[in-house]
């Protein structure tokens, strides 16, 4: 354990030194800034759109720096030929992978705490600017940041699979935007598919759809940013749910990464 320790020291100094992600962290801010501004712009529901546009842009600069990390760390390590010193020590390669997410985990938690509380600032500020009769649910804000967390760090452990097979920094970035994107998307094609509208479909597209449905990861699982805009209740069973299978499905990703990393020839 102290050896994934001082790893995963190592590995947060390396990404707290990529101007990347600062200048990623910088237009966030602005953005954030921005939203007061924004949110005026809608004359009866300025509180609600700020909300959205703040807890959207969160997501979106958590997404940038999970595809970054998640796909560069690995492949950056391999070309620098940082890993084959590194592991010519007594270290593992599960405890050098495991450390790589575990850094990748605490700086989006580290993100995810800053911009949350410059959205919290900027939504104080658009609420009080012209108060809403829906009063604002900082729990539910809470639950939908939490919920980013848990999403992103499946995403990371998707990129860190890719990364554990590949030899380029384009398999794990573009394929880790593609589950993204699949994954939002899959409950809505299910359902589709599922109901009278589907009934159109060929059987084999119909099994395809549904295969990929529990194949890909759920995203959707971890969206709860309408409740959080209207202050809507959200399920104690449906938080549990979302943090059980983001627990399990990353955890299965990263058994298979080490098993593929463990296996993988190095320079």
């Amino acid at each position: 354990m102290r050896q994934v320790a001082v790893l995963v020291q190592n590995h947060l100094r390396a990404i707290m030194r990529d101007r990347v992600l600062y200048a990623v962290l910088g237009v966030a801010l602005a953005m954030i800034l921005l939203v007061p501004a924004l949110s005026s712009f809608s004359m009866r529901q300025v509180q609600e759109l700020a909300v959205t546009l703040s807890l959207s842009t969160v997501s979106g600069v958590l997404l940038v720096v999970t595809l970054l990390l998640g796909a560069s760390s690995i492949w950056r390590d391999i070309e620098r030929r940082y890993t084959t010193s590194v592991l010519t020590l007594p270290i593992s390669r599960a405890a050098f992978l495991l450390s790589k997410f575990t850094s990748i985990a605490f700086f989006l938690v580290l993100c995810t705490i800053v911009l949350g509380c410059g959205s919290a600032v900027v939504i104080l500020i658009a609420a009080n600017s012209y108060p809403s009769d829906i009063p604002l649910h900082w729990g539910n804000i809470t639950v939908v940041l939490a919920g980013d967390i848990f999403k992103y760090l499946l995403l990371a452990a998707f990129a860190l699979l890719l990364s554990s097979v590949s030899t380029s920094f384009y398999l794990p970035f573009f394929g880790t935007l593609i589950i993204y994107f699949c994954g939002s998307a899959s409950q809505e094609v299910f359902e589709y598919v599922s109901a009278e509208f589907g009934q159109g479909m060929s059987p084999i597209a119909a099994k395809v759809v549904t295969v990929a449905y529990y194949l890909l990861p759920n995203l959707s699982a971890f969206d709860f940013q309408v409740e959080a805009v209207y202050g809507l209740p959200i399920s104690f069973e449906g938080v549990s749910f979302a943090f059980l299978y983001a627990l399990v499905y990353t955890g299965i990703l990263l058994g298979l990464a080490v098993f593929a990393f463990g296996r993988r020839e190095l320079p």
